[in-house]
């Protein structure tokens, strides 16, 4: 054998006085401060291989490198050292982390056995050197050395660590040859290795196909079952187990099973379990309380997790975690945040529980304090803290702040991933800076060209406004099969149909949707809702929200709102009847839009309304806002109770918003009452406007009553506040195609045909009793211009477009992004008459359908 160089043993050696390991009498006997190990040899010189083997175990039991080294000098003075004590010593360099010093061992061994390789294998198999395992393996087998179960449990081990299927399966194979399979631990390792590999149909086939089964062989197969979503079947066989004699389960048999019931929604069975931990004593073993509390924590039993998290003996940082969660979703910030000062130690997951908690609960200020926190203190810092952060700056919408949080991500040099970048762009594209989100899409697609950085832009532009990109973005990643449609993209793109009007095209995501079995998703449902509602199929959305397996809040809401757009109040209000029934509690949505229903109502039902209105708080703890008031002043404006509506305004219980009083003004124009109107004008004017719509208001109503010079004031300050004005829009669809116009727009490669066609349209409108009414025009010009601003607003350029370019006999449907002006209103009436076609308009009020000089709405 050759020699390894190791210190001299001319000279006992004198070893430190550790503590000695617990429940090992036999050790502290051995190990004193005097203790020497030439002294124990000689005290023991019949007997060295024994002596040597309790030596090399007290060496592993207090973690001596020094006494092991030693041993092994003295080993090699032996003039037929054992291969039983060289396999000893190889298993303590190993135990040691002296992986090296246990290979240079077994390289001089003359003669290794079946223990050795084994040994080595194992081990190898363990720590991630599956390669050497594998080799020596291989090695053991080309000189002929008889496999036993140990060494498959360990060949077995290194294939499943690298998924290599067919060495593993030939490895089954020499199993089988070898009679070896029989064995329960053999068998346990084949089911480990194929369960890993994602073949479950083969570690079900030897599970089946076992004589002897231990805990372990069942904990195998559920767990497998488990991995693979499989959770019946898992909760099926641990059933079978229950019912067999003689197997106990354990820790990981009930924390897999709980898994099973969390994931599948077994909530009867994970009581059945926690009752059975309960009974085996093992409700205070760390992992099944873990488990437990994942388990109520899922389905929001608070006060459950709250008794195990107090009962719990021992806490580690998952436990602290998962506490931090639970609060977090069930809104608890307060609580969260005291079970995190209280944590004896704290991980990166912590902090990102913590930031995450702050994120959906809406305070994106404290997630953006508690990651400067985690900066400060140099916690490590993952994709998802990252993700989180950029998250919140989002939601928080700083420009600079945003700016701050990008710059450091890019210096923390993760920029290239796919998840963080989707989150920068989403931030940039949140935070009004389209021209960066552009630059990291550019950036991306000429590189990686991720699904998730094309959704993510494609969100960007629909928020932002730009619906027409929005839709052109989504045909180019289809086309160029860059973009997987999944439940996020279907609601995106659906939203921006619902948008835009584009009918057509929702279909199309609707029979996607059906075919990649997204309509499961609640969300998809959702926005298909609100997609044909808003395109003018309340059939089709009536349809998919009797279709649906199940409803949230929000599903209501939508066909709620979709009847309100249609003008349907009577329909709404039935549908708020069967939410009753069904014992569904209203949101704050819920309630405006169900007192928005009593303005579209075919019999008056002001009482209705104003008995539902102040049973908001008692009977679901809504308290009304300025939101709802404006609703209800509506009401009362519709059916003409002005003097009623303005009485309401002066008793609300705190200061009316603009809002508020705007209500009553519009219906006081219905109406044409001026008494009150002015009443309702000087309230608005005496307000601090405070958004872009209020100074509008304000200017317009100066020049309306020809007070131009306040109105250019207004409109100054305006300017200087960075307010815009936003421009009246109309579109319609032509040949999959959106085509859109503004007031006197000469942009449109038609245009020279449509202004002549709609100045043949007025001309004939004017023959039957179209009067234009120039009150519409909020501009210091003369009577004559005041009329041309009139004929060519964006409504009636689109509606003529419509008319020159749709087959006759079919409605012509144009979308407006603000509100239809009373002149508009009044013109499409006539044009109906004149052309004997349906005008159908979408503003931001709903839909109007002009039919033979009528409309739907019943609008003057």
């Amino acid at each position: 054998m050759a020699a390894i160089n190791l210190p001299s043993m001319a000279a006992p050696i004198s070893l430190p006085h550790p503590k000695p390991p617990p429940n090992s009498t036999r050790s502290l006997s051995l190990y004193t401060p005097q203790f020497s190990l030439s002294t124990h040899l000689q005290l023991h010189p019949s007997k060295p291989t024994k002596h040597y083997t309790n030596l090399l175990h007290l060496a592993v039991q207090n973690s001596d490198t020094q006494l092991a080294k030693a041993i092994h000098a003295s080993i090699l003075k032996l003039q037929s050292p054992s291969s039983y004590l060289f396999n000893t010593l190889i298993l303590t360099y190993l135990k040691l982390g002296l992986t090296s010093h246990a290979h240079k061992v077994f390289d001089c061994v003359t003669t290794p056995d079946i223990v050795t390789y084994t040994t080595m294998v194992s081990w190898f198999a363990k720590n991630n050197r599956e390669t050497e395992a594998v080799k020596l393996f291989n090695q053991m087998r080309r000189l002929g050395i008889e496999v036993n179960e140990y060494s498959f449990v360990g060949i077995l081990t290194a294939c499943g660590r690298v998924l290599d299927l067919e060495l593993g399966c030939q490895v089954h194979c020499l199993a089988v040859k070898l009679g070896c399979v029989d064995d329960t631990y053999v068998s346990n390792a084949l089911m480990g290795f194929y369960c890993k590999c994602g073949c479950l149909g083969y570690a079900l086939k030897v599970f089946d196909e076992m004589s002897e089964r231990d805990v372990s062989s069942w904990n195998t197969v559920v767990s497998g079952l488990v991995k693979e979503y499989e959770y019946e079947q898992g909760l099926g066989l641990f059933r079978e187990l229950l019912q067999g004699d003689g197997i106990e389960v354990d820790r990981f048999t009930l924390s897999t099973v709980l898994t099973a019931c969390t994931e599948h929604g077994a909530v009867m069975e994970g009581r059945e379990v926690h009752a059975r931990a309960v009974k085996f004593g093992l409700e205070k073993n760390l992992s099944v309380g873990n488990a437990l509390i994942g388990f109520y924590s899922k389905w929001g039993r608070l006060k459950d997790v709250v008794y195990l998290f107090d009962t719990m003996p021992v806490k580690d940082v998952i436990t602290w975690t998962q506490m931090i969660s639970v609060c977090m979703e069930s809104g608890l910030v307060e609580m969260a945040e005291k079970v995190f000062d209280k944590m004896p130690e704290r991980n990166c997951v912590s902090y990102n529980a913590l930031l995450q908690g702050f994120f959906q609960n809406g305070v994106p200020s404290r997630a953006l304090y508690m990651f400067c926190r985690m900066v400060s203190k140099g916690v490590e810092l993952d994709d998802f803290s990252l993700t989180i952060v950029i998250n919140a700056c989002g939601l928080y919408v700083d420009k600079d702040t945003s700016k701050q949080i990008h710059g450091f991500v890019l210096k923390c040099g993760v920029g290239s991933n796919d998840r963080i970048e989707s989150a920068l762009l989403d931030m940039c594209s949140k935070c009004g800076r389209m021209t960066d989100a552009e630059e990291i899409f550019r950036c991306n697609s000429l590189t990686r060209k991720s699904s998730s950085i094309w959704t993510s832009m494609i969100c960007g532009y629909a928020r932002n406004g730009l619906p027409d990109k929005a839709l052109s973005l989504f045909f180019e990643g289809q086309a160029e099969q860059h973009m997987v449609i999944d439940e996020i993209v279907s609601t995106t793109i659906l939203g921006i149909c619902a948008t835009l009007g584009f009918d057509r095209i929702g279909e199309q995501i609707h029979s996607s949707a059906f075919k990649l079995d997204l309509l499961h998703d609640i969300r998809v449902g959702n926005a298909l809702i609100g997609m044909y509602s808003k395109c003018g199929n309340m059939t089709a959305a009536i349809n998919v929200f009797d279709n649906m397996k199940r409803h949230d809040i929000v599903s209501w809401n939508s066909l709620i709102g979709g009847y309100i757009f249609h003008k349907q109040g009577d329909n709404a209000l039935d549908l708020w009847e069967d939410m009753k029934k069904k014992n569904v509690n209203p949101d704050f949505i819920t309630t405006l839009l169900i007192i928005s229903a009593y303005t579209h109502t075919s019999l008056n039902k002001v009482d209705e309304c104003y008995t539902f209105f102040h049973s908001m708080k008692t009977a679901y703890n809504i308290e009304p806002d300025s939101n709802h008031y404006a609703s209800l002043v509506s009401v009362f404006g519709k059916w003409g109770l002005l003097e009623e509506a303005e009485d309401l305004i002066k008793k609300m219980p705190y200061d009316p918003d603009p809002s508020v009083w705007r209500a009553l003004l519009d219906n006081c124009r219905v109406h044409m009452n001026t008494v009150i109107g002015k009443r309702a004008a000087k309230e608005i004017l005496a307000k601090k406007p405070n958004d872009a719509s209020t100074y509008i208001l304000v200017s317009n109503l100066y020049s309306a009553s020809g007070r131009w010079h306040c109105s250019e004031t207004i409109r100054e300050e305006m300017r200087e506040k960075g307010f815009q004005k936003r421009p009246g829009k109309s579109w319609i669809i032509h040949e999959n195609k959106v085509h859109s116009f503004y007031a006197r727009d000469k942009s449109h490669a038609c245009f020279k045909d449509i202004y002549s066609g709609l100045d043949i349209l007025v001309l004939e409108c004017l023959k039957i009793g179209y009067v234009p009414d120039t009150s519409f025009v909020l501009h210091e010009v003369e009577e004559h211009q005041k009329r041309d601003f009139l004929y060519y607003h964006s409504a009636k350029l689109a509606v003529t477009y419509g008319l020159l370019m749709s087959k006759g006999g079919m409605p012509v449907r144009v979308m407006k992004n603000i509100l239809l002006c009373g002149d508009c209103h009044s013109f499409f009436k006539y044009v109906s008459v004149v052309t004997k076609r349906e005008i159908h308009v979408r503003d931001a009020s709903g839909f109007h359908c002009f039919v033979n000089g009528e409309c739907t709405c019943k609008g003057k």
